[in-house]
């Protein structure tokens, strides 16, 4: 079969992949559209945290597909090693696939998957969003951010603030619900946390964070008492520089997240929850499919950024 395949630490290349066979209690799924996330980048680059992927094996986390002899099309998440998303069939373990009903075409049924999970679970599991908070949304440019400003206002969220570096991107927040936005810029430190406060009018509730680094250290001064950060990603730094005054002498949270740690039918609700709002409209994410076969255009285009939930169809 045709499959992305990683060779060596880095790029994978379109190639030609041993057919999956299907084990007890696994099953193999033919592949409608296969996401690509930053994670799929940084493991194929061997600096993921869970450790380097075997060598060869097909990448990516995600996809949308049909299972031979069953009805409807099932979104799929951790492929059986050394198989992975981006091929014609991907082997996974029959227990973690979730239905996707009709309404929600492939590409936005692989959007709200890994990256509509982030943004979501965050801040209706993780914490709650209380009636009229105001919400924080950093790396709001990203598609996990625009998910997320969307999500923070259905949630409950009376202000929610887009803060990232894209102008386009801001706008595009914008448009979608933010109630304002804060461009990066040259800001740092306590001009940019002054910039966040003047935004929400005051003290900020909750931070979704995927950056850290700098951006979260400037977010953690301008929350209010008792005010949480939820830490999901690390796109500006995989260190911050934090005081411990900021965090003791205000009682404020840092708690992190990572879907796989999620129980799976929390997982499974919130994704079934986010497919019932993209198909009456109420999130909206853009999506870009390209072939199978230039997935090294699309690798290019993903550590270049840009806004939209990239997927690859073979």
């Amino acid at each position: 079969m045709h499959a992305a395949v990683l060779h060596e630490l880095g790029t994978p290349h379109f190639d030609d992949f041993p057919d999956p066979v299907a084990g007890p209690g696994e099953v193999v799924v033919t592949v409608a559209a296969a996401g690509l996330n930053p994670i799929d980048v940084s493991r194929a680059a061997g600096t993921f945290y869970g450790g380097p992927p075997p060598l060869p094996s097909v990448v990516g986390s995600e996809a949308v597909g049909r299972v031979a002899g069953r009805l409807g099309r099932v979104y799929l998440t951790g492929s059986v090693a050394p198989y992975g998303a981006m091929a014609e069939r991907t082997l996974v373990r029959e227990e973690t696939l979730m239905p996707v009903p009709d309404g929600v075409d492939d590409g936005l049924a692989v959007a709200f998957g890994i990256a509509g999970l982030a943004a979501w679970l965050p801040l209706a599991w993780r914490t709650s969003v209380a009636p009229g908070e105001t919400v924080l949304v950093l790396g709001a440019t990203g598609v996990v951010g625009q998910i997320a400003v969307q999500a923070a206002k259905l949630l409950g969220a009376g202000r929610v603030v887009a803060a990232g570096r894209s102008e386009e991107g801001l706008a595009r927040a914008s448009a979608r619900g933010a109630d304002a936005t804060v461009a990066f810029g040259e800001l740092q430190g306590a001009e940019l946390t002054e910039a966040f406060r003047d935004a929400a009018d005051g003290d900020v509730d909750l931070v979704l964070d995927p950056l850290w680094g700098m951006p979260a250290a400037a977010a953690l001064d301008a929350l209010a008492n008792s005010g949480r950060l939820i830490q999901i990603g690390q796109s500006a730094g995989a260190t911050a520089e934090l005081s411990s005054a900021a965090i003791r002498g205000r009682l404020r949270e840092i708690r992190g997240h990572t879907n796989t740690l999620v129980p799976p039918d929390v997982r499974a609700e919130a994704y079934a929850t986010l497919l019932g709002h993209a198909a009456a409209g109420r999130i909206v994410v853009d999506v870009e499919a390209l072939p199978l076969w230039d997935v090294e255009e699309a690798w290019a285009k993903q550590r270049a950024g840009g806004g939209r939930k990239l997927v690859l169809v073979p």
